[in-house]
């Protein structure tokens, strides 16, 4: 209980969503040790992944979704690992090291990935901002050989569902990696039917709640995905304005 009054505080006194995660993740370390009994090989992966998450390791919790998504068409893609380093090495600087990829590899080696729980850890430890930043991340994965294929689009979307992202959200994001001729549509979460005055609201809606600015107090990485994504609302909403002809 007190890992929670220890975030709450400092994300009082500083307003910074970054920090009181640290903050939150610290104190869990120290809960973890003094609730942990031994620990042995061959534990099962959500076991391995609570040992390593619970030592402020946030990068454990991105191995396990980045490894679903890279296994999910049975194959995992020299440009998918490329992109996950390179996601993880300009996230995390020097704190990712060989250890990380190493984690990584455990969970591409197992069958079963538990998400219901991993998912249901990560809720308890971001705000919604960040998770709907982590769906943007794990198009990016799927999207780095070129191609989003149906079966990794259906775990990004399994995956989306259990960390409490909006249908609207994970529809949005979707279009952005997974294009068809509505998809500036349904990047601002409108079907194509809607009137001009309606577009112009979702147009202003989106671009609020998906502002870079929410997660200014995250990593280069996120930052960097959040501009992206904020310029792909930006670009569907001028894409319709130009065939509809309205300003």
């Amino acid at each position: 209980m007190y890992k929670w009054v220890i975030a709450f505080f400092v994300y009082m006194a500083t307003k910074r969503i970054g920090l009181a995660i640290l903050a939150f993740l610290v104190a869990s370390l120290f809960e973890g040790n003094a609730n942990r009994g031994r620990r042995r090989n061959g534990q099962d992966p959500f076991e391995i992944y609570k040992q390593r998450s619970s030592m402020s390791d946030v990068a454990t919790m991105l191995m396990a979704l980045s490894a679903a998504v890279m296994k999910a068409d049975g194959k995992v893609l020299k440009a998918e690992l490329d992109y996950v380093k390179s996601f993880f090495s300009q996230q995390f600087g020097n704190q990712f090291t060989s250890q990380h990829l190493k984690v990584l590899k455990q969970f591409l080696d197992t069958k079963d990935i538990p998400l219901d729980k991993i998912c249901n850890d990560i809720r308890t430890r971001m705000p919604s901002e960040v998770r709907v930043q982590l769906v943007h991340y794990m198009f990016g994965i799927a999207k780095a050989d070129g191609d989003v294929a149906e079966s990794e689009l259906n775990v990004i979307q399994n995956i989306a569902q259990k960390l409490g992202v909006s249908q609207t959200d994970f529809e949005s994001l979707k279009n952005m990696f997974y294009r068809d001729v509505n998809s500036d549509y349904k990047i601002l979460g409108v079907d194509a039917s809607a009137t001009d005055d309606q577009i112009k609201k979702a147009y202003r809606k989106m671009a609020i709640a998906h502002h870079p600015d929410k997660v200014a107090s995250m990593g280069e990485e996120y930052q960097k995905g959040a501009q992206e994504k904020f310029m792909k609302i930006q670009e569907a909403y001028e894409n319709i304005k130009k065939k509809r002809g309205f300003k």
